[in-house]
This record gives structure tokens, sequence and C-alpha cells, in this order.
């Protein structure tokens, strides 16, 4: 388990290397490009960048070449963001059933959110209930006691 400073410098390579990718990087053979982790030694001189890309094959290839290639430019991006004493050096690593793992965890997910849902809806229902017979109640009183009142003058 790398240290908190490693994972903070872990999470700003990270969003760096997304934002350069997704906004300022003019490869058309980057497209459809995820980075699913970022992993930094701890002397911050080397980087393994774990993408995903979807396509097949061939356009997976030409996406891993347009990266590589494009290494320098995305490593000064790092460097604007870090300004530490050593730029990581990027290693890009495709990982190659990341879509299938990705689709199985959200799956999980949205069964999770399914189950908690009927749950809160149930006591808030209930809840909603009760303040509506509380506000029910207080409102006749308030009424009756506005009319008795004498008016000011």
């Amino acid at each position: 388990m790398p240290s908190r400073r490693i994972a903070k410098v872990n999470r700003a390579i990270l969003e760096a290397l997304s934002s350069a990718i997704l906004f300022e990087l003019r490869d058309p053979r980057v497209k459809n490009v995820t980075i699913l982790n970022v992993e930094t030694t701890d002397d911050l001189k080397a980087c393994k960048v774990r993408v995903g890309v979807r396509g097949d094959a061939k356009v997976q290839s030409l996406t891993l070449h347009g990266l590589e290639s494009s290494r320098g430019f995305l490593q000064s991006k790092i460097a604007e963001r870090l300004e530490t004493r050593y730029t990581p050096i990027l290693k890009f690593v495709l990982e190659p059933n990341w879509l299938d793992h990705l689709t199985a965890t959200s799956q999980s997910f949205l069964e999770a959110e399914g189950t908690s849902i009927k749950i809160e809806d149930d006591d808030t229902d209930s809840a909603n209930d009760e303040a509506d017979t509380n506000n029910n109640e207080d409102e006749p009183e308030d009424e009756a006691a506005d009319e008795e009142a004498p008016p000011n003058g």
C-alpha cells in the first residue's frame, strides 16, 4: 500500500493525464482512452499508467503507440501540475479485459443501489406521513387562535 504522499501524487498525475489527453492532445490515434490506474515509484522517477482502450486490437495498438509518442508532452503537463524535483517517466500499460471488469463492477453497484433505494423509500414515506399528520393537527388550532384574538388598534 502506497504512502499517503504517493497516493496524492498518483491522484494528481491521473487528473493531469486525463485532462491533457481529453483537451490538449492533438494526436488522432489517441481516442477512447480510459486511465484506470497510476502507480508511481517511491522516488517519483517512474510511473506506470494502466489504460483501457475501446475497440479492436488494431485500434488498441495504435492508441498505445500514440500515447508512447506523446509521452514527452504528457510528462511536461505532469511537471506543470506537480512541481517536484523529478518528473516521473511514464510507461503505458494496456489492460486487455478492463471493459468486462468495469461492466461487472457497475452491474453490482446497480444491484446494490436498487436494494438500498427500496429500504430508503419505505423509511422516508413513513417519516413524511408522520410529518403530514403533525402539520394537519397544528393547522386548525392556529387558525382558531387567530380568529379569537381581538384586532390591535
